[in-house]
């Protein structure tokens, strides 16, 4: 059955966040250590100051949020009783407030309250996605949680917030929006609704990622990549995703690789083999692929050549912000990747975005787009 939903409410700006915090007593803050040392988080605190509210802030978050974390981050959530709970950060705080309210409401221990999610990057859409991403560390496995009760109530899009974002992550973070609307877009399960948001957040990324790469401080762009990011949410939470965001949780989880980073690396290649561009064999997947290329001016004369087009555009974003061409150059010894390649083959098989990945593929096929991946060529 096709189903389109946006439960979450966005508020365009921070005035919009001082209306929603209007008479709260008491706030469960959830944030990163570099929000808390940079004293970032006063974006949040000094606002619940105003209001004389008590609060509790949550900072032990770093990348690629784990069990333990979770754990503790609801062991202090339970004790404390907010009234209403505020992520503040990048894809990492705002999936590890997801799932601290998930399973501290699924326990029943914590009332209804408002979850209001701040994001300060513009990339994993988290902020309106069932989505969230949790490490097992002893196991090395990336763990996607899927479930409608994981959505924050309200998502609060102020663009100044990224402004300060170093370059780098920009580059990480903004392909893995492109990575979030074109997988979102050919997926099993899209329709015409999250192919609209799809459809959208491409032509922004395409207008903004490159400005807002190279001029931080131009709001325009920031506010067209956060827009952006939001509008990729939304579609890949209604349609789902594909085999690069399996492979790229198996690779980061083994090689920590940033998720955005993983993605922009993988995603070529990925998209050659919907594609079928390199065997003689082109898929129903190209001609989508062909829509979007169209979408941002790159269509051409046949199926093949705009599909191509189109991946192509991705190597071009990440050679324009100097994002590693293929995983040998992010930093992968080869015979650590040779020994954990069967492994991450496996996990990203069983994983639950490659489910919906619009052409079946086996453990060969997986292990075959890793090597190429790791060498980086596409044909």
């Amino acid at each position: 059955m096709d189903t389109f939903s946006l439960p979450t409410k966005i508020v365009l700006g921070g005035k919009g966040l001082d209306t929603l915090l209007t008479n709260v007593k008491r706030a469960f803050v959830v944030t990163d250590a570099f929000m808390m040392s940079s004293e970032r988080v006063r974006y949040i605190t000094d606002r619940l100051d105003r209001l004389r509210a008590e609060y509790k802030v949550f900072s032990d978050v770093g990348a690629d949020p784990d069990t333990e974390m979770v754990a503790a981050g609801m062991a202090i959530l339970v004790d404390f009783h907010p009234e209403v709970v505020i992520t503040f950060g990048g894809g990492s705080a705002i999936d590890a407030a997801k799932a601290i309210v998930y399973f501290a409401s699924r326990e029943g221990k914590m009332k209804d309250c408002p979850f209001i999610a701040v994001p300060t990057t513009s990339g994993t859409g988290s902020e309106v996605s069932k989505f969230a991403v949790i490490t097992d560390r002893a196991k090395g496995i990336k763990y996607p949680l899927i479930d409608e009760s994981l959505l924050p109530d309200y998502a609060v899009l102020d663009a100044t917030l990224t402004t300060s974002v170093p370059p780098s992550v920009t580059a990480d973070t903004g392909v893995d929006v492109f990575t979030h609307a074109v997988e979102a877009f050919v997926c099993t399960e899209a329709n015409a609704f999250s192919d609209a948001m799809a459809e959208k957040a491409i032509e922004l990324v395409h207008t903004h990622l490159l400005t807002a790469y190279s001029e931080p401080d131009n709001l325009e762009a920031r506010q067209g990549m956060h827009n952006a990011s939001c509008l990729a949410g939304v579609a890949f939470s209604n349609a789902g995703l594909g085999l690069c965001h399996g492979m790229a949780h198996a690779l980061g989880a083994q090689f920590h690789i940033p998720h955005g980073r993983a993605n922009a690396i993988l995603l070529p290649f990925v998209m050659g083999f919907n594609a079928g561009c390199w065997n003689g064999a082109l898929t129903p997947t190209a001609k989508r692929y062909g829509e979007l290329a169209a979408i941002i001016g790159q269509g051409a004369g046949s199926t093949r050549q705009s599909a191509l087009n189109l991946i192509h555009q991705a190597r071009r974003y990440n050679s324009r912000m100097k994002i590693p061409e293929n995983i040998k150059a992010a930093g992968v010894d080869r015979d650590a990747f040779e020994s954990m390649l069967t492994t991450m083959a496996e996990a990203a098989l069983a994983d639950r975005c490659t489910k919906t990945n619009p052409i079946p593929c086996s453990l060969d096929d997986i292990i075959t787009l890793y090597r190429k991946a790791y060498d980086g060529r596409l044909a």
